[in-house]
């Protein structure tokens, strides 16, 4: 899947990252646009990755961002006049691409495929709480040792 987001941000002039937030912000835009942190929450990346990223993208034309009415303190995201372009551009090869990526599941396994990445992504930000508590005991037991 990595290869594949590299290859369509080639396609498109960015990185691989970039292009995963691109998409990312162009499902979630709606009429508003895109909160950064809606835009983090869905990649499980941080606010900060999201604001760099959208940065540079913006910096390319290829997004808006424009400051929240209902909280001036926010930026809401959503694809330029030139982002919308470059994804129709590319359009026939994305659907092509996730016809062979999901094409062999029918309806019931893609939503047994779903869950279990859901379940997948929950159990692994519980799994990095764990380590960073293991991490912090560790850090304390040698400072107490010292």
């Amino acid at each position: 899947m990595e290869l594949v987001r590299e290859h369509l941000g080639r396609r498109l002039g960015i990185s691989g990252p970039q292009y995963t937030v691109l998409a990312a912000v162009a499902h979630l835009q709606g009429e508003q646009g895109a909160s950064v942190s809606a835009v983090a929450k869905t990649l499980h990346v941080s606010s900060a990755f999201v604001a760099t990223e959208t940065g540079k993208l913006a910096q390319r034309s290829l997004l808006d961002k424009r400051t929240n009415p209902q909280d001036r303190r926010g930026v809401l995201l959503s694809l330029s006049r030139a982002g919308r372009s470059e994804i129709r551009r590319i359009g026939a090869e994305i659907r092509s691409i996730n016809d062979v990526f999901f094409g062999s599941l029918d309806a019931k396994a893609f939503a047994a495929l779903s869950a279990a990445a859901g379940a997948l992504v929950g159990g692994s930000g519980k799994a990095v709480q764990l380590v960073g508590e293991a991490d912090d005991d560790s850090s304390a037991a040698l400072e107490a040792a010292e």
